[in-house]
């Protein structure tokens, strides 16, 4: 068989060391390949450690986030965390105001953008009602006298208002046959104002108007105002609709003014005449309004309570609530509206909601508030004027008044059904003694201490 070799010897005689082969300057060749080879390895290493280099300066320097993206990272690391009450606290009266011509508007809100929120305790707040789906969004809106929220509706929300003072017209259209509904509301009344429906509201007389206001969404609240959609559609389009005197010409001659959404124009007195505020009859007013200050008070030790709710018992009910009541239980996503006043060093007992998220606005006086979150974590913060809380579906919680005057509250639950709570008092009481000797470990006659309420506690005294 024939043998090759691969290397330098292609001949088929045997290696030979190469002493012995008679070549002479074969050892230096040997040491100027080698040191050929190793110059040879040490610049492609370093041209390969200064390309790799420059790539990294190329991509550091030209990157347009870096620097955002080391500023955020530096933000990250030295902002402190938020407090977990903010969770369920927002100080609505100190948030952003929307300063416009007719009035002001304040949010406690889910923002899509981050950026938008005033503060990281609102984005918080909004964060944690946009998790939980509360269903809810608060806000507050006050009117000039004459200053109207201008027509307009809502995409993805029913609106409920409680009007803190003064006294406004509503004006609203709702679906066919296309009537309009118009009504006045005087303190402590509250009105509902159903998705997608037309409203406006405006105030009358010499007193500013103040609304606290729950829409029923927790994402973005999705608007439209009549102004902005008037201008938005071609005039040849707006003139064929309305068919105006003047036709396109007449279409013409409105003017956009800016932001409209609270208005009051200067020269009001020369733009109206003459203002006609018609009441309709009672059996349609009653749909979207409820005299919750003239309704029946619940009354407990510490503290009374009144509803505008559906409930299913029919007993005793006024016209006004039955036509109500069924009109929030025939809307989808509605809320039961209520106003608590707790009176000083009275408390609402610890206690859960089967059925809703809970939201309230501080009117007057001044609380503090104790949460159990789904985690068992215990959150506990004191409340005031203009702070807006909220409390999960199933977290329990308590409400004590710690001022001197009574706490006095107006508060939503998204549920357009019958409210469902369960109080501590309740759930001691209908629980076994022998299975609380058990879980606390005391005996069973300790829990003979408890007495059986002949009165409701659900707001109690000391």
């Amino acid at each position: 068989m024939e043998h090759r070799s691969y290397g330098s010897n292609e001949g088929n005689a045997p290696l030979l060391p190469k002493s012995q082969t008679g070549e002479q300057g074969s050892g230096s060749e040997r040491r100027v390949q080698s040191c050929s080879l190793t110059k040879v390895f040490f610049v492609c290493l370093l041209a390969s450690v200064i390309t790799t280099a420059l790539g990294v300066i190329v991509v550091v320097f030209t990157s347009p986030n870096r620097s955002e993206t080391t500023d955020s990272k530096v933000l990250s690391n030295t902002l402190p965390p938020v407090d977990v009450k903010y969770k369920y606290l927002n100080h609505m009266d100190k948030s952003k105001l929307f300063q416009l011509e007719g009035g002001n508007v304040q949010w406690a809100r889910y923002l899509k953008n981050p950026d938008r929120y005033s503060s990281r305790e609102e984005q918080e707040f909004g964060d944690s009602i946009n998790t939980e789906e509360a269903k809810m969004t608060a806000s507050t809106l006050l009117m000039k006298p004459n200053g109207c929220r201008v027509p307009h509706w809502h995409f993805n929300a029913n609106e409920h208002g409680y009007l803190v003072k003064g006294s406004a017209w509503i004006g609203i259209l709702d679906a066919a046959p296309f009537a309009v509904t118009s009504f006045n509301v005087t303190a402590g009344q509250v009105i509902f104002l159903p998705r997608s429906t037309l409203h406006w509201l405006k105030c009358v007389g010499n007193e500013d108007c103040l609304f606290v206001l729950f829409f029923t969404t927790h994402e973005e609240l999705i608007t439209l105002e009549v102004n902005d959609v008037f201008h938005s559609t071609p005039k040849d389009i707006a003139a064929r609709s309305l068919k105006p005197k003047g036709g396109i010409d007449f279409i013409k001659s409105f003017k956009p003014n800016g932001v409209q959404n609270v208005n009051l124009p200067p020269n009001l007195a020369q733009l109206v005449k003459k203002a006609s505020y018609v009441q309709s009859v009672d059996s349609n007013v009653w749909r979207y309004f409820y005299d919750l200050k003239g309704s029946k008070q619940y009354k407990y030790p510490g503290g009374v309570m009144q509803w505008a709710r559906y409930t299913t018992n029919l007993q005793n009910l006024s016209a006004n609530e039955k036509i109500f009541g069924q009109s929030l239980h025939s809307h989808e996503d509605t809320l039961t509206i209520a106003t608590m006043q707790i009176l000083s060093n009275g408390m609402r007992q610890p206690h859960y909601h089967f059925n809703a998220n809970e939201m309230g606005y501080v009117i007057r006086g001044c609380g503090k508030i104790g949460v159990i979150s789904k985690s068992s974590i215990v959150t506990n913060f004191d409340i005031n004027v203009g702070d807006v809380f909220f409390f999960p579906h199933g977290a329990q919680h308590y409400i004590k008044s710690t001022c001197d005057e009574d706490l006095f509250l107006v508060i939503a639950y998204s549920t357009g059904n019958e409210l469902q709570t369960m109080s501590m008092d309740i759930y001691f009481q209908s629980t076994a003694d022998f299975i609380l000797a058990q879980l606390f470990r005391k005996p069973q006659e300790e829990f003979e201490k408890i007495p059986t309420f002949k009165i409701p506690q659900d707001i109690n005294m000391p």
